[in-house]
C-alpha cells in the first residue's frame, strides 16, 4: 500500500503543464520576437485573403468602369427569386417590411422611417446602385458586405424588382397560361 501511494505521489508529480502552460502571444501586441516589435509577421503585399480575390467587378461591387450597372450579372430563374425572397425575409424585411414598403418592425422600436422601395427614385434606379447599398450602406442603414453574400445580394436586387414590378402589376401583365390558372382557381 505504501508503494502504491509513493508511486501514485510521483507520478502526480511528475506531470507538467508545459504544454498547456507554455508562453504564447495575443496577435497584434508588441513583441521583441520581430525586429518591427511586432507578435506576428506583416502580410506580404498584394495578398488576398482565402475566399475574398474579388475579381468579377460586376458581381462584387454593380459596377462595370465606376459606373453602376443595370443588368443582372446572372440569368434571372425561380431559384434566384426564391432565394431573393428568403434573403430578403431575413435582411431586409424588418425596416423595409416585406412588402418593401418601409413599414417593418423597427418603426416600433424608435428608428426612422426607411425610403419604400416602390419609390419612383427607387424604381428609377440602376441596379448597381442596390449592390452598392447593400455592400457599403446608406444614410442610417449599415453595410451589410459581412452579413449577405455577393450572389445573395443578386437574389435579393433581383426579388426587390419584382417587389417593384408586383405593386403595379395588372391582369394583362399576366402571361395567358398562368391567368388562366389563376382564373381557373377563382371560380368555385
Amino acid at each position: 500500500m505504501k508503494w502504491a501511494l509513493l508511486t501514485l505521489c510521483l507520478a502526480l508529480c511528475s506531470c507538467r503543464r508545459g504544454m498547456v502552460d507554455q508562453a504564447h502571444t495575443k496577435p497584434m501586441t508588441e513583441n521583441d520576437l520581430f525586429p518591427s516589435g511586432s507578435s506576428a509577421r506583416p502580410i506580404p503585399a498584394h495578398t488576398v485573403a482565402r475566399g475574398h480575390l474579388d475579381e468579377d467587378e460586376v458581381f462584387f461591387t454593380g459596377m462595370t468602369n465606376g459606373q453602376l450597372i443595370a443588368a443582372f450579372p446572372m440569368p434571372l430563374t425561380r431559384e434566384l427569386l426564391a432565394r431573393g425572397r428568403e434573403r430578403f425575409d431575413i435582411y431586409c424585411a424588418v425596416c423595409h417590411a416585406s412588402t418593401g414598403d418601409g413599414s417593418g418592425m423597427i418603426l416600433h422600436r424608435g428608428f426612422p422611417r426607411p425610403p419604400s422601395l416602390h419609390e419612383q427614385r427607387l424604381r428609377a434606379a440602376p441596379l448597381g446602385h442596390f449592390f452598392d447599398v447593400i455592400k457599403n450602406g446608406y444614410g442610417v442603414m449599415y453595410s451589410y458586405a459581412g452579413r449577405i453574400e455577393p450572389a445573395d445580394r443578386c437574389a435579393i436586387i433581383a426579388y426587390i424588382r419584382a417587389l417593384q414590378l408586383s405593386s403595379r402589376a395588372t391582369p394583362d401583365d399576366v402571361l395567358p397560361d398562368e391567368r388562366a390558372k389563376l382564373e381557373a382557381m377563382k371560380k368555385p
